[in-house]
């Protein structure tokens, strides 16, 4: 089993995924500001205190892994409808260069329906309500995209839709064609399902599903 890195592992998606690959036997550094305060004791999990932006301390969480998992978040505030946010492209500018230098080649990156080129599968009813709301966010996760697209890594984009807490249901949708693009919702542990399992299978490499109910 593969050692994982799932940075942003403290909380949302982070979280769900860190339990995920637990329970397929992956040992699992989890890196979040707030590491040293999860609530979850297993013996192959390892907590690791830390900012995505700063070069040593994903260098230090980056060092014992066989893949890296990016599942950041920004909290709901007023900065996310007035700006500027960059975390996720400033965090990809860190983490793409020290996998690269480490020869870890192994990324999957959570995103999110919108970002990039999903963006043009957002309906006419949704886009301006979108923009408002998430646009400062989701410019900075296509820019994040784009530099995960430009690296050598052996790179995975998720792009989940509309996220919520409800528990497991394994018959949500994976939807790999442009043409099939559309919004819905999807649990956080559905996502992590979904990474819990791409993160051994060559065959998602180079692929951007939008994932949906």
């Amino acid at each position: 089993m593969s050692r994982v890195l799932v940075m942003g592992g403290s909380s949302g998606i982070g979280l769900e995924t860190v339990k995920a690959l637990l329970d397929r036997g992956h040992d699992v550094i989890a890196f979040s500001r707030g590491a040293k305060n999860l609530r979850l004791d297993h013996p192959k999990l390892v907590r690791i205190s830390g900012d995505a932006t700063n070069t040593e301390e994903v260098r230090n969480a980056v060092n014992d892994a066989d893949a890296v998992i990016q599942a950041l978040g920004v909290p709901v505030s007023l900065k996310l409808l007035t700006g500027p946010i960059d975390l996720f492209s400033s965090a990809t500018k860190t983490l793409i260069p020290i996998m690269e230098e480490m020869d870890i080649k192994r990324l999957i990156a959570v995103t999110g329906f919108g970002a990039g080129n999903s963006n043009e599968a957002i309906n006419c009813v949704q886009r301006i309500p979108f923009n408002v709301i998430f646009g400062h966010a989701y410019r900075d996760k296509s820019a994040q995209e784009t530099l995960i697209k430009e690296s050598t890594l052996n790179w995975t984009i998720v792009r989940p839709g509309v996220l919520t807490n409800q528990s497991l249901k394994r018959s949500y949708k994976v939807r790999l064609k442009p043409s099939e693009w559309r919004n819905g919702i999807i649990s956080r542990a559905a996502v992590a399902d979904y990474i819990a399992a791409a993160i051994d299978d060559d065959a998602t490499i180079g692929e951007e599903p939008v994932l949906v109910t």
